[in-house]
């Protein structure tokens, strides 16, 4: 099994951080696949494209047929956008899984879809963190996750790892530096031992659910900066889509809310759940984001479908 590592030339946030990489010891010149290049250091496989990363369907399933190597997992590195244009280190799952059929997907993904997380999503960003106030980035890059969005289609455990917000901090050297520095960290490329693998975990099983709140889910964040807290899809509020059912709301039967938020939230659900096997997955949510009725109808809902709802205590 290997771990796929994926930039492309076409973005300095992402080729930066795989060319400070590759400066490190160990690696090799890999297989190659159509239209990119690879090289290896232990079971990672760096790979380097040209095209934009949320285009690159199902590059897993690509490279298995092309080389017969199993995937355990996919990191993508990428710039970060914001309309802020804070500087930012960010990592977050993928998936669309509030998109209709028949709407268009401007970056990637298809309707009604949310990609394996990858475990490594809550450790990575606590390794971030330390990495990135070790180097002296912080305050003035903010360390967060983002909420569950774009593509492209995985099979396996997905994340992005990403830099922003603007052009002048896709070329930061430093940034991207912090960034080779968690990969190589957070591999256990250097010897030591690899942060966020599932399968080795010793300590807590509880995995958070993410439901509400904004894009940079600030609530959740709270829980996730605790040591051993694991992150699964975090739905923000943008991917809840519920429509008013304009009426009395007191005694709301969730159909009656209509919407993709349903679909959304057993997706985003299952996807985690396939990702965490054997784990406690609790939905947590960001009830100040919500007006009453939207909460009520998701907590019935949760209730309905048997997902634990999780206090932050509960992840102590």
């Amino acid at each position: 099994m290997v771990i796929l590592l994926v930039a492309t030339t076409s973005d300095p946030a992402s080729i930066g951080p795989a060319s400070a990489l590759l400066a490190m010891p160990g690696w090799h010149t890999g297989p190659s696949l159509q239209d990119a290049v690879s090289f290896v250091n232990k079971e990672v496989r760096l790979i380097k494209l040209d095209n934009f990363l949320v285009k690159e369907d199902y590059l897993d399933k690509r490279w298995e047929e092309a080389t017969g190597e199993l995937v355990d997992e996919i990191i993508f590195l990428s710039k970060h956008v914001a309309s802020s244009n804070r500087p930012a280190l960010t990592v977050h799952p993928i998936g669309t899984p509030h998109i209709r059929e028949g709407e268009v997907l401007f970056a990637g993904g298809k309707p009604g879809w949310a990609a394996l997380p990858n475990p490594r999503i809550g450790p990575w960003l606590r390794l971030l963190r330390t990495i990135a106030e070790s180097h002296k980035l912080t305050p003035e890059f903010e360390v967060t996750l983002e909420a569950t969005h774009h593509g492209p289609l995985t099979n396996s455990p997905t994340m992005f790892v990403e830099i922003g917000s603007t052009e002048e901090y896709w070329r930061r050297q430093d940034a991207a530096q912090a960034i080779a520095l968690l990969v190589w960290r957070g591999l256990g490329l250097g010897g030591g031992i690899a942060e966020g693998d599932w399968g080795r975990n010793g300590g807590s099983n509880k995995i958070l659910f993410g439901i509400g709140g904004g894009h940079y889910a600030p609530r959740h964040m709270d829980i996730v900066i605790k040591d051993g807290v694991w992150v699964g899809h975090l739905l923000s509020g943008y991917s809840l889509l519920m429509e008013d059912p304009g009426q009395s709301k007191t005694q709301l039967n969730t159909e009656a809310v209509h919407g993709t938020w349903r679909e959304a939230i057993i997706v985003a659900f299952e996807a985690t759940k396939s990702a965490f096997p054997g784990g406690e997955i609790l939905a947590h949510l960001d009830h100040k984001s919500f007006k009453s009725w939207q909460r009520n109808a998701i907590t019935t809902f949760l209730v309905e479908q048997n997902i634990k709802i999780g206090k932050p205590s509960d992840f102590s």
